[in-house]
């Protein structure tokens, strides 16, 4: 298994400082932010989705955005993703991604999941995904780059089964399933290994970071309220060296990303407590 960072958790880095810390702590690729800063936030400190210095803003040219793959590639480092925000299902928007990702090489794009709230029903959010996905699967092929369904609470892909009751409509070699244990503590958790056979071919990628539940008062009736939190990597309910085991299981042998939102460490610091966290359960394996 290889290492990469998300650099939606290295918001303060400029893309030539994190390819520079990524390599420094033995990482092997990098998943590129892509999305504008916006002009409101300029004078913000920077922050995982506000002011983010280290994203590709959609609204540059073509020479512009080589020089993300020139940087990366001359670190000795590989483009591993393009990592959008799609779950508004847009096509057009999509396309531009998967365009941008097989101008950089990258191997693969996160494409959309609708969200759910309870206000539309879970059929009709259901099909409309799927279309979309069926449509995202042609342009996969067209480009020759993957598209990636993320477990994310708030989403109709909370879990790894219903990611896959939404993939599973599409080829494995152009559609599969960004695997985030950490999002399935808020929401979605399935015995991770169950999961993962489950998806078989479709499991695409990995991301690491973790969350916890805490007491969070009493509701009206008095019974106990609780929240879900973003937790360091060594703190929350995640075990990530059972979960390298339940991955060397199934026979991955792809990238586990860093996407860690505890802020325990500055972003240089962070990339060498991931890569050592993993080098500690490789151990185990």
């Amino acid at each position: 298994m290889k290492l990469s960072v998300f650099t939606v958790v290295t918001p303060d880095l400029t893309p030539e400082e994190l390819v520079k810390s990524a390599k420094e702590a033995g990482l092997d690729g990098v998943e590129w932010r892509f999305k504008e800063v916006p002009a409101s936030v300029a004078a913000d400190k920077p922050s995982f989705w506000g002011k983010n210095i280290c994203s590709i803003d959609p609204s540059l040219s073509e020479p512009e955005m080589l020089k993300f793959k020139q940087i990366t590639e001359g670190a000795g480092l590989e483009v591993v993703s393009v990592t959008p925000y799609l779950n508004d299902l847009n096509l057009d928007a999509t396309e531009h991604v998967f365009h941008t990702a097989r101008l950089l090489g990258a191997k693969m794009i996160r494409v959309g999941a609708s969200p759910y709230d309870g206000t539309q029903s879970y059929p009709e959010l259901y099909e409309s995904t799927v279309r979309y996905l069926k449509e995202a699967e042609r342009l996969a092929k067209q480009y020759g780059v993957k598209g990636i369904v993320e477990t994310h609470h708030r989403t109709i892909a909370p879990s790894a089964s219903l990611a896959h009751r939404l993939v599973s409509h599409c080829d494995p070699d152009h559609i599969g399933v960004l695997f985030d244990p950490g999002n399935m503590v808020h929401e979605g958790y399935e015995h991770f290994r169950m999961g993962m056979q489950l998806l078989g071919p479709y499991l695409a990628h990995v991301h690491v970071k973790n969350a916890r539940w805490v007491a969070d008062g009493r509701r009206e009736d008095g019974t106990a309220n609780w929240r879900s939190e973003w937790a360091p990597m060594r703190e929350g309910i995640v075990n990530f060296t059972n979960l390298l085991q339940d991955l060397k299981s199934v026979g991955y042998d792809g990238y586990l990303g860093i996407e860690d939102f505890s802020e325990q460490f500055t972003s240089s610091e962070l990339l060498k407590e991931f890569a050592l966290l993993i080098r500690e359960g490789m151990q185990s394996l």
